[in-house]
């Protein structure tokens, strides 16, 4: 069976988004790198809200039979946790590690995808 890539990469940013990840994006890479097709990202609002929100996308990514190339160790502090898919890179990211980031200004030359419903939270 064969899985349409963008599609489950639309469906990962929905959960994020779904449990109040702010202002996720899906930055269509495929033109700029060989390594990756997509990344992810998403804020959390504190270190707890990042790892609920890395545990409701491992749900649902358990359910789907996909597993990370490695799974992430979080620190109780932690501002940024990255998840190596293969194919996509999910980035969760506190607000201010993700202004200082600027993943998307880095990446500008990458198709933006803003999930619907996302909102950037509120610090």
């Amino acid at each position: 069976m064969s899985i349409d890539l963008e599609q489950e990469v639309l469906a990962c940013a929905r959960v994020l988004s779904d449990h109040n990840g702010g202002d996720t994006v899906v930055m269509d890479l495929r033109k700029l790198s060989a390594w990756t097709d997509f990344f992810i990202i998403t804020s959390a609002t504190s270190s707890t809200h990042l790892r609920g929100l890395l545990r409701n996308l491992e749900d649902h990514m358990s359910e789907r039979s996909l597993s990370p190339l490695r799974r992430p160790r979080l620190a109780e502090d932690e501002e940024w946790c990255l998840l190596d898919m293969g194919d996509f890179i999910v980035h969760i990211m506190s607000v201010p590690s993700r202004a200082f980031y600027e993943l998307e200004k880095l990446w500008y030359g990458a198709e933006l995808i803003t999930v619907a419903g996302s909102e950037p939270p509120q610090t």
